[in-house]
């Protein structure tokens, strides 16, 4: 299954016009803008986008973006019970 994360923009690539940095999870990711790049490039600073694979491929609104994040960390809570439950943790 592939996932898209989303990413706020926080600035932009200086040497690569095409380029943009997001911050997914407290990190600086360097991201691919062209797919969502409409005018001109500044107006995407701050502005929330699905990255998947080094690209933003849609924009997001803060709120569907901050509520994609916590069903993310709700989700690897999960795994990391259903791994305990089948004793992924246990040392063999």
């Amino acid at each position: 299954m592939c996932i898209g994360i989303p990413g706020q923009i926080v600035a932009l690539h200086e040497q690569q016009r095409d380029h943009a940095w997001a911050q997914v999870y407290g990190l600086r990711r360097e991201v691919n803008i062209a797919l969502v790049c409409e005018g001109e490039r500044e107006a995407l600073i701050g502005s929330w986008v699905l990255i998947h694979v080094g690209f933003a491929l849609s924009r997001l609104d803060e709120q569907e973006a901050l509520d994609t994040l916590d069903a993310l960390h709700a989700m690897e809570e999960v795994e990391a019970d259903v791994a305990l439950f089948l004793g992924a943790g246990e040392s063999r």
